[in-house]
């Protein structure tokens, strides 16, 4: 459990690098670096550490050790992001009036729609724990972006917050593609489960106006899932398995009897219509 894979890396791996200015805490280092690599991101930047790792800092990152190998420090922001065709600032705060005149933030989802189709090597730069960045250090960055949070409480932690544009980077480009590759069932599989579900209703021992009742309620809630071919071919299985049962019981009678008796004698439930009365102890 938790071993690299050898898969293609994302083709945004190396062309979007995600810059931390001044990060104070070993172990968020070591967590952004294990959330990069879940989401396929390589490129990491430091601006104003220390570039040797600590314990924690590796133990934090797990399997995402190429990351930290690999990555490159600087004195200052510029410097950082000198490759970048677009430089991404994002903030928490929540400053209102005037001070908000030049900034127009954008939600982490939006950012890799807006460029799909564009290319060119992509900062993607965050502050400091607690302070973020310097006002001045977001007059450098050409989009500013934003996670929304409760007001009452909205700087998140640094690792959480690298974690959440990472995934919506990765969720926009790969994601999407793999649901609309997902397939509904075919006509010809639904029309088995439906055939296994009446099979069900028609076998269970209950009076027969509820029967209708739940066959079309087992096969709603099924089909709300949406479940794939290999979910159904698993659930039939089970149907199947269940209806062999009841079609045994309802050969022997004597046995389906002694059975319900029990029931009936440890679980009594006068409101339950399903199965005959309780023998009479006369």
């Amino acid at each position: 459990m938790g071993e690299m894979l050898d898969v293609p890396a994302p083709e945004y791996s190396n062309r979007v690098s995600i810059v931390l200015v001044r990060p104070q805490f070993d172990g968020n280092i070591g967590a952004v670096a294990r959330s990069m690599m879940n989401f396929g991101f390589l490129d990491l930047r430091i601006v104003g550490r220390d570039p040797n790792w600590s314990d924690e800092v590796r133990n934090r990152a797990k399997h995402a050790q190429s990351v930290l190998d690999n990555a490159n420090f600087f004195d200052d922001i510029e410097s950082a992001v000198k490759d970048s065709s677009l430089v991404v600032g994002t903030s928490g705060k929540r400053e209102k009036g005037s001070k908000i005149s030049f900034r127009h933030f954008l939600n982490p989802e939006e950012l890799p729609t807006m460029l799909e189709n564009l290319d060119g090597n992509i900062s993607i730069v965050f502050g400091p724990e607690g302070k973020g960045l310097l006002n001045s250090e977001l007059r450098l960055c050409d989009l500013l972006m934003t996670i929304p949070t409760w007001p009452g409480y909205p700087i998140m932690n640094l690792s959480h917050a690298v974690t959440i544009v990472c995934f919506s980077w990765y969720r926009h480009k790969y994601s999407d593609d793999d649901i609309a590759n997902e397939k509904l069932l075919s006509p010809e599989l639904k029309n088995v489960l439906r055939k296994e579900i009446n099979r069900l209703s028609e076998n269970i021992p209950t009076i027969d106006f509820r029967r209708n009742g739940i066959e079309e309620t087992l096969h709603r809630v099924i089909m709300r899932g949406l479940p794939k071919e290999d979910e159904i071919h698993r659930l039939l299985g089970v149907l199947n398995t269940a209806n062999i049962a009841f079609d045994y019981f309802s050969n022997n009678p004597d046995i389906w009897e002694e059975i319900i008796s029990c029931l009936l004698y440890t679980s009594p439930s006068p409101r339950d219509g399903l199965l005959s009365r309780m023998p009479s102890s006369a």
